[in-house]
């Protein structure tokens, strides 16, 4: 549910601050790059310390290497958040990390299912998970 908050706070408060374009459609777009920029960076830096045990629990057994898996989809994650605020990389960022998280959905899945945790907090049921990734899938395709 973080990753929700950080979205929607973010975006908000960039709005607020007048970070728009000239253009009706960059009035929204720009603040909702850099939430999406700043809810991605939130979620990589799970990859690392002390959540990481918790993330590679998640990755299906059916991949082998999951601690490589949990790195690189972190190093993704980074790089489509600078990818998405450059104008000339973002339309491809998007693009890129809307397969990532359709990539990563089976992780969630399998959190949901067998009631996994990070950092201690039990993750959303199976419902709810689903509807946040519908989100985050949207607010990334319309980022790009």
């Amino acid at each position: 549910m973080i990753p929700f908050y950080a979205l929607v706070v973010s975006y908000v408060i960039f709005r607020g601050l007048g970070l728009v374009g000239l253009s009706y459609f960059d009035q929204w777009q720009t603040p909702l790059q850099a939430a999406v920029a700043i809810m991605l960076l939130l979620t990589a830096s799970a990859h690392w310390g002390a959540k990481k045990t918790d993330l590679v629990r998640m990755v299906p057994p059916i991949f082998k290497k999951a601690e490589w898996i949990v790195t690189l989809t972190g190093v993704l994650e980074i790089a489509g958040a600078i990818g998405i605020l450059i104008p000339s990389t973002s339309k491809l960022a998007s693009i890129c990390l809307l397969v990532l998280l359709i990539a990563m959905f089976p992780a969630n899945i399998r959190a949901a299912r067998e009631n996994l945790t990070i950092g201690g907090r039990p993750t959303p049921k199976l419902f709810v998970r689903s509807i946040l990734h519908l989100v985050f899938l949207t607010a990334i395709f319309f980022a790009g």
